[in-house]
């Protein structure tokens, strides 16, 4: 049985269950991805790029699904290219975030397509429009909103099936998509990311090593922005450095950005937010490390004293949850997709996003009282190894989903 996977930055969230089928027998795996993609574990397949010329341009409310289209087009022709190769998928499995998936039923038009349904948007009730700090753009905005779901509509309509990783993710999509959806997370391995009373994490570039025990505030993005709310974040600082003289602040994450659009000055949000409170930051404590590897990212996870998450009502990360598995003191923000995880006081501790002292006050009372924390720790342990674990759980469910292709 032939499986295709369609991902530009493969294996992202398909990683566990395309290692699971690689081992299957009686199964040939193949992937659509972009040119571009950097990653080192992959499987044979073809690559596409961008096309060179385009007759026109579109009305910029249309921009977004002419790009989507664009890329669903080139990712068809290497579909095409696999084709010829006597490639012929049963199973297809993409992200429908970037269109790639939206001419697969034109190229084999009897494969079961499965879709990964990360985020519908939408004008109310999510990310648009929930930090003052930055205004959506008006209407126009909102007409440009609507055209960039034209897209996943799409890919959603030509879908057989489609998986969403949470309750809250799922209930984005409108109520005549749901008979499709599937809630079922890309699963956490909680047997690598567990607590270790013996993790060391070493500050690259100093001499500084962190055990369990130290007082290590930790912050996480893939980029330092405000979707993830590093402006928050670094606004409580100060007064968490200034309450703890012996406290240190490991903050993970690059310059780019993610989501959401890049500051009007040319700098990055990471500099643009550290300007703002460098002269009352002790910066000796303060350790911007860029990103890092995975087992350095759950050692730091493993030694933190207080991990600090933050997220406007969007895709929930993984490095949440990665968090919890860890055992890390956890202090979120009060936002729709971390109250389906965290309850306050019980795994974890939640505060309004928008609340600075609040935040720097529950940081400093966790990093004081570690002791009062402990059954907190267990418990947000156990919510990830009931709800979210990879191999007993999310894997198991991802591949009955996919009709279990080469099991015995």
């Amino acid at each position: 049985m032939d499986i295709l996977f369609v991902h530009q930055n493969f294996p992202a969230q398909f990683v566990h269950v395309a290692r699971a089928l690689k081992e299957r027998p009686g199964l040939r795996l193949a992937v659509v991805t972009h040119k571009g993609n950097e990653q080192q574990e992959t499987l044979p397949g073809a690559r596409y790029g961008w096309e060179s010329k385009r007759a026109g341009s579109p009305h910029r409310i249309a921009e977004n699904f002419a790009l989507r289209s664009s890329q669903g087009h080139m990712a068809a022709k290497a579909m095409m290219a696999l084709r010829a190769r006597g490639f012929d998928p049963k199973l297809i499995v993409g992200h429908l975030g970037w269109g790639e998936t939206l001419f697969a039923k034109d190229v084999f038009p009897d494969a079961t397509l499965v879709v990964h349904a990360e985020f519908f948007y939408s004008a109310t009730g999510a990310d648009v429009g929930f930090d003052p700090e930055f205004p959506n753009g008006g209407v126009d905005h909102l007409f440009e909103l609507r055209a960039k779901n034209a897209a996943i509509l799409a890919a959603m309509n030509d879908a057989d099936i489609a998986v969403a990783p949470t309750r809250w993710q799922a209930s984005r999509f409108p109520t005549y998509l749901q008979n499709k959806l599937n809630v079922v997370h890309e699963g956490i391995d909680t047997n690598r990311v567990r607590p270790d009373p013996a993790a060391t994490f070493h500050v690259a570039g100093t001499d500084l090593v962190f055990r369990p025990g130290d007082e290590v505030i930790s912050f996480v993005n893939r980029n330092l922005e405000p979707y993830r709310g590093y402006h928050i974040f670094m606004r409580a600082l100060p007064a968490i450095l200034a309450a703890r003289p012996k406290a240190q602040a490991v903050i993970v994450g690059g310059d780019a950005v993610s989501y959401g659009g890049a500051p009007a000055n040319g700098a990055s949000w990471k500099d643009f937010f550290l300007a703002e409170v460098r002269e009352r930051l002790p910066l000796p404590r303060v350790h911007f490390v860029n990103r890092i590897p995975f087992n350095d990212f759950v050692s730091l996870m493993q030694v933190t004293a207080a991990h600090i998450y933050l997220t406007y009502p969007f895709v929930l990360s993984w490095s949440m949850l990665q968090a919890l598995s860890a055992g890390a003191p956890l202090i979120a923000s009060a936002t729709s997709p971390v109250l389906e995880v965290v309850e306050d006081g019980v795994n974890g501790l939640v505060v309004d996003f928008f609340a600075v002292e609040t935040l720097a006050q529950r940081v400093v009372d966790v990093l004081a009282r570690p002791q009062d924390y402990a059954d907190m720790r267990s418990a947000a342990r156990r919510t990830v190894v009931e709800k979210f674990d990879l191999s007993s759980l999310c894997l198991p469910r991802w591949l009955e989903i996919l009709g279990n292709p080469g099991a015995d």
